[in-house]
């Protein structure tokens, strides 16, 4: 059984690990020169954001312990108003729950590595995909010295958002695409560090909020801070020069200024990133060729879910397999209908999550809830859990997390209802 795996990144290069367990013969094709060797491409997300879904999968494959030797636990989000007083808010009621920073290309090269050490698989560095025939497993790769040909019995897309599989099964007529652009684009800024020391909390995920836009920073192994503007489209065009760059970011980051001496040049010279939600319907074709992670369902980052979410992929396929007793034609369907309702429910709530970040975080009435909500999860251990735990602290389904917080608001918004008229019968008893 020969299986093609297009795509060497996160998603790629853990799915080549699982599958080599099985004893097959797996070739991992990737676009880009080795990235253990090749220099990163300046402005484009240099860290994320790992939490127990992709711990998960990496414990399965006992990388866990080697991948998150660097990393850096985030306990909560520190919020950076325009004037005032720093704010820590918790992710947890416990307080010592963390989601995790980690470097993205560490990240990948050492499932990367992990794979090509694994038996039976291979990988080819700068193999682009530009032909496909799904049904028989052909492809062909544009390479530096020419076209190549390979077949598979199994060909697997992980090849991200922009996936060239997905874009061979449309034109196949085989696969329809839904793609939601955000009106928002994101560029990446710099922290260094400070006199060799983090120059803002390393424990915290710091976020400015200011209504229709945001900023975000994630620490890093070397102390310093990776920053994220979050803006709407055209708001980057309108910034041309140094001074007026300087200028906007002392009106609405005051306190970033200090601490980012490349501030301007970043801003002039690193790229602009799209947002947004990939739909695709089926994921598989003929139970031999199949899209999962971003080549399936791309989401928004505002739950820091995107890379945790591709990994459960990937986890779910090998229990299909399971499932199924090694049969791709069966494990495949399955996959894709064990999957998709989780899928659209992680994408729903990573839109919602980022009016919550931009919006509500800075909010005194959003504080009172999250204080409120904390203190039922401690009167209720196990019975009363946030969203925000239950995605990102727990494997339960993405879909099953919507349906138990909207079980939960009924039931307080029913307990509230039942608590006034108690006091409003009290209240009238008392005024006889």
């Amino acid at each position: 059984m020969k299986v093609a795996i297009v795509g060497a990144g996160l998603t790629g290069s853990l799915l080549a690990c699982f599958l080599a367990r099985r004893g097959l013969t797996v070739t991992l094709y990737e676009r880009r020169p080795d990235p253990r060797v090749a220099q990163v491409e300046r402005g484009r997300s240099i860290n994320l954001a790992i939490s127990e879904r992709g711990l998960d999968a990496l414990r399965r494959i006992g990388l866990v312990d080697e991948v998150m030797a660097d990393a850096l636990p985030m306990k909560g989000r520190m919020i950076h108003p325009v004037t005032g007083p720093l704010d820590f808010q918790a992710y947890s009621a416990s307080g010592d729950r963390a989601i995790n920073s980690i470097s993205r290309g560490a990240l990948n090269n050492a499932l990367l590595s992990a794979a090509a050490a694994a038996p039976g698989v291979s990988v080819e560095f700068e193999h682009r995909l530009v032909e496909l025939d799904s049904a028989a497993g052909s492809l062909v790769f544009a390479t530096p010295s020419g076209k190549v040909s390979a077949s598979a019995d199994v060909v697997l897309g992980a090849d991200g958002a922009g996936s060239a599989v997905r874009e061979q099964l449309l034109a196949e007529g085989i696969v329809a695409e839904d793609v939601d652009f955000l009106d928002y684009g994101y560029k990446e800024l710099s922290i260094p560090a400070a006199s060799g020391e983090f120059a803002l909390d390393p424990g915290a995920l710091h976020i400015w909020p200011r209504g229709t836009s945001m900023m975000i920073a994630l620490p890093n192994p070397d102390r310093s801070f990776t920053c994220t503007l979050f803006w709407p489209a055209g708001s980057f065009d309108a910034l041309t020069t140094a001074d007026g760059i300087s200028a906007h970011f002392q009106e609405h980051y005051p306190d970033l200024l200090p601490l980012a001496p490349s501030l301007v040049d970043d801003y002039l010279h690193n790229p602009v990133g799209v947002l947004g939600t990939v739909h695709t319907l089926p994921w598989q074709a003929h139970g031999r060729t199949a899209l999962l992670g971003d080549a399936a369902h791309a989401i928004v980052p505002f739950y820091g879910q995107g890379a945790n979410c591709a990994f459960e992929d990937v986890v779910e396929l090998d229990r299909c397999l399971d499932d199924t007793g090694g049969s791709w034609a069966r494990a495949l369907p399955l996959f894709e209908t064990r999957r998709r309702e989780n899928t659209e429910a992680i994408a729903e709530m990573a839109l919602a999550n980022f009016v919550e970040m931009r919006d509500k975080v800075a909010s005194p009435v959003f504080r009172l809830q999250k204080q409120v909500e904390h203190a039922l999860e401690r009167l209720l251990p196990g019975k009363y859990v946030s969203r925000y735990e239950l995605v990102s602290f727990s494997t339960t389904p993405y879909a099953e997390v919507q349906r138990r917080v909207h079980r939960q608001h009924q039931l307080l918004g029913a307990a509230a209802v039942a608590s006034a008229g108690v006091l409003l019968g009290l209240a009238r008893r008392r005024r006889r």
